[in-house]
């Protein structure tokens, strides 16, 4: 008798819908009601509430997305500043932990806890030799703040293990990742992400550098898939004057949301901002401000192109939509979206293979833009083009004469970091007493022919072939990237970036116009009549 008056109770629900006006919000009702109530086997509500949301986000555009409570907290955590945790930084190597480095004044660190330990367990589950995956060992390492991880750590040349009691503490997220002088003048900032502190490291940073005799920057965003908006306009603040807009939003139905510079910034000299293809989002604000507002050069290639706003709406579980809900435009008007249809994901995700293939990496030239897309720059009335992304003032063809097969499989196999870590790990007394500092380490270490053996039979051991021509071909890459891993080991992230740099050419090209005022002028001018 009661699935006879359900029955009918939907029934008239059903024909009360159809009488009335049949919204799409009553018909998504109705079919969540008819599923639960009439579907042969016992339905999991929630989880078909959750892909009914993630299929109509897919009709929307590619960033509007859902994610799980789990996701959630992995996508906004880089971005947050800080998490909980012990305070490593740290590799996996055939199965083992090896601390590569303990966070400056972190709980690890206060402990003694060393580069080339090795962490066996914690709070008693085993994590040496158990296969686990990065994100499994972060699960286990890291924890409220306050929290007690129990480690049992192995220690070269002592025989018993090693126990540490650490409390976890808020451990800070970087998002500067390497800054030097390039030259006498010339700094170098690299920034990977931005994240809430990034404009405080940026300052300090370049504070620093400005104590070293720094004129004139380099900042290396290539790579950088964006970020937080207000780092990005805090950033470009920096370089701009006071009423420079620095982006806009546009939406009909949000409005439209200008974003000046809001001081005069405090640098005045000559800013090369480094791009490639997987410059996205605040990385392409920043550079199309700069480019815009005619305050730097671009260098490098065209920038991914997203542009659409996405405004987080958290539910009560810890999920979350972003949903897009405007438009990022540069000063001048563009738009740095790139095109998409409604829906059709799978061919936007294939875009760059797309622009591989039509050679856009390798020639400037196979880069055509309409009529209808051209802009101009602010102050100098310079053409820049819309269209998707931000095109480079200088464009560099990407650099494959180091590329081989060879190459790519000892990084895809971890032979390349598997073998450095190990080199330091049973060199590292020796390798301090003679490199004692940075400087001396670029300036003398040199990559030996008995190293270059090492590597080649760390590869044999990970199932990695010897190809001589191959290795002939990356054997200065090779020496560059290992160099550059041995020297980031010993001692910061910085020392990766000066000894590998120079094998970029867009950091190359960077250098070369920011060191030639006549360069660097000679794009930086107004169009000749």
């Amino acid at each position: 008798m009661k699935r006879i008056l359900l029955t009918l109770t939907l029934a008239s629900l059903l024909f009360t819908t159809i009488s009335a006006q049949f919204t799409p919000e009553r018909k998504l009702r109705l079919a969540e009601q008819l599923i639960e109530n009439y579907y042969v086997d016992d339905v999991d509500t929630a989880k078909v509430v959750q892909e009914a949301i993630i299929g109509m986000l897919k009709t929307l555009d590619p960033h509007s997305t859902y994610t799980t409570p789990e996701e959630t907290k992995e996508l906004t955590e880089p971005l947050n500043g800080n998490f909980s945790g012990i305070g490593i930084r740290f590799q996996m190597v055939k199965d083992t932990l090896y601390v590569i480095e303990s966070v400056s004044d972190g709980p690890s660190e206060r402990l003694g806890i060393q580069a080339g330990d090795r962490i066996i367990s914690c709070n008693d589950t085993i994590i040496s030799g158990v296969g686990k995956k990065n994100n499994d060992i972060l699960k286990i390492l890291r924890g409220p703040k306050g929290t007690v991880a129990n480690l049992k750590v192995k220690r070269n040349n002592v025989p018993e293990l090693l126990e540490f009691r650490v409390v976890r503490d808020d451990i800070p997220i970087y998002s500067v990742d390497g800054a030097f002088m390039a030259n006498d003048s010339v700094g170098y900032i690299s920034i990977s992400r931005f994240a809430e502190s990034t404009t405080d490291e940026v300052t300090t940073a370049m504070k620093d550098l400005r104590k070293q005799g720094m004129r004139h920057l380099i900042i290396n965003l290539t790579d950088n898939g964006g970020g937080y908006l207000k780092q990005a306009i805090e950033v470009a603040n920096i370089f701009l004057k006071k009423g420079d807009m620095i982006v806009y939003t546009d939406s009909k139905k949000n409005g439209k949301s200008i974003y000046d510079a809001s001081t005069n910034g405090f640098f005045n000299g000559r800013v090369v901002v480094m791009v490639n293809q997987f410059s996205a989002s605040a990385s392409e604000i920043l550079s199309g401000a700069l480019q815009d507002n005619d305050r730097g050069v671009i260098v490098g290639r065209r920038t991914f192109g997203k542009g659409l706003v996405q405004r987080p709406f958290p539910f009560p579980d810890g999920s979350m939509i972003r949903l897009t809900v405007s438009r990022y435009h540069t000063p001048s008007g563009r738009c740095i979206q790139k095109p998409y249809a409604d829906g059709e994901d799978e061919d936007y995700q294939l875009d760059m293979l797309h622009r591989y293939e039509s050679g856009e990496f390798n020639s400037a030239d196979s880069i055509h833009f309409a009529d209808s897309l051209l802009y101009h720059t602010i102050r100098l009335n310079r053409p820049v083009y819309g269209g998707g992304g931000i095109m480079p003032d200088k464009f560099v063809p990407i650099d494959t004469t180091y590329y081989s097969s060879y190459y790519r499989d000892l990084v895809a196999r971890g032979a390349m970091n598997n073998y450095s870590v190990n080199y330091v790990d049973n060199n590292r007394k020796a390798l301090m007493d003679e490199y004692p500092n940075a400087d001396t380490f670029i300036s003398n270490f040199i990559v030996t022919p008995a190293i270059m053996q090492g590597l080649i039979d760390e590869g044999e051991k990970e199932g990695v072939k010897y190809n001589e021509e191959e290795f002939i071909r990356s054997k200065a890459y090779l020496e560059a990237i290992l160099k550059g891993l041995i020297g980031r080991d010993l001692y910061d992230q910085s020392v990766y970036y000066r000894v590998v740099n120079a094998l970029d050419p867009i950091y190359n090209a960077a250098v070369e116009i920011i060191t030639t005022p006549a360069a660097y002028n000679s794009i930086l001018q107004s169009p000749k009549e």
